[in-house]
């Protein structure tokens, strides 16, 4: 009678610490390797609310930037795996940075992939007193005078943009980076540096209002929210293209139900009909892919601007 009480009690104690360590138990930490302002705070503070309904925990939303991803990613994969720390973050700092900093700070695969969820674009924009409209003018501009531009950071989007279009179309413009492209984007506004090439959720209401001018969008094909503003390469730059993710990770042995949980709460509030029209509005499409098919993309993308970066000799310390 006794061992049988034991045993019976011995099968019971998985299902009750199982019971006791139910995710979520805390509020959830939301790591963005970027300041405030950019896609990434965009799509989280959009999605919060709705996916506090659904995980009965609050997200806090933790902007950690530097070093173009990497100090906040490093942050993450250091964290305990147990599904209350996450990374929201641009997918050059898994496709770009390994490939031009000497130190990350973290392993790659230090952290899994759990969700794809949005794809944007970067816009050229310069200061109205710059008096250029088109690719073409600002070529010109810039091989005839000194020129500044500005970006998120060293090895981000906008930095990897302008390489590229300097590359193709033969002309070279100083760059300044910056911890973000919301700063970035107020030294354009106040005229300090004339032109960036900046996360299109940053400067669009200012495009909107005049105070900016785009120039052209680095994606394959015009944005939803700027119609009229071609591409690079129906500016005229053969061959550009340069699309962005924005990605989930969590540290390695999150156990999977976890990340499930999470990733069907977060792609769910994505896919509200008020949140899809509001990231449409700030240039961003929901893309919805589950960690394996944003595996594969992340692998392939990685193949793509490593290539780049050679090419163009692009090192960071």
């Amino acid at each position: 009678m006794t061992r049988s009480l034991l045993l019976a009690l011995s099968l019971c104690l998985p299902l009750l610490s199982g019971a006791q360590t139910a995710w979520p138990e805390k509020p959830i930490r939301i790591v963005l390797p970027y300041p405030p302002g950019g896609p990434s705070d965009i799509v989280m503070r959009a999605a919060g609310e709705k996916m506090l309904v659904s995980l009965k925990q609050p997200l806090v939303i933790d902007n950690k930037p530097g070093a173009g991803g990497n100090l906040g990613t490093a942050e993450v994969s250091r964290a305990a795996p147990d599904g209350h720390t996450w990374l929201v973050s641009t997918d050059t700092t898994f496709t770009v940075n390994p490939h031009v900093y000497k130190s990350l700070g973290f392993k790659p695969d230090d952290l899994i992939p759990v969700a794809m969820l949005t794809q944007f674009g970067q816009t050229l924009v310069c200061h109205p007193s710059v008096g250029v409209h088109t690719v073409t003018e600002l070529v010109a501009k810039a091989k005839g005078q000194r020129m500044n531009y500005a970006s998120g950071g060293l090895g981000v989007p906008g930095h990897l943009t302008m390489e590229l279009l300097q590359s193709l179309a033969g002309f070279d413009m100083t760059h300044i980076p910056y911890k973000g492209p919301g700063p970035a984007t107020q030294d354009v506004l106040g005229g300090q540096v004339p032109c960036g090439f900046l996360a299109g959720p940053t400067v669009l209401p200012h495009v909107a209002a005049g105070k900016l001018v785009a120039l052209a969008v680095s994606s394959a094909t015009r944005s939803p929210a700027l119609p009229d503003v071609p591409t690079v390469a129906e500016a005229g730059i053969k061959g550009y293209e340069a699309n962005f993710y924005l990605v989930a990770m969590a540290p390695k042995g999150t156990p999977e139900a976890i990340v499930q949980k999470f990733r069907a709460a977060l792609l769910e509030a994505l896919r509200a009909p008020d949140v899809v029209a509001r990231l449409k509005a700030s240039d961003q499409v929901v893309v919805g892919y589950d960690g394996a098919k944003t595996a594969a993309v992340l692998a392939a993308d990685s193949k793509k601007w490593g290539e780049i970066a050679r090419k163009i000799q692009l090192g960071l310390d």
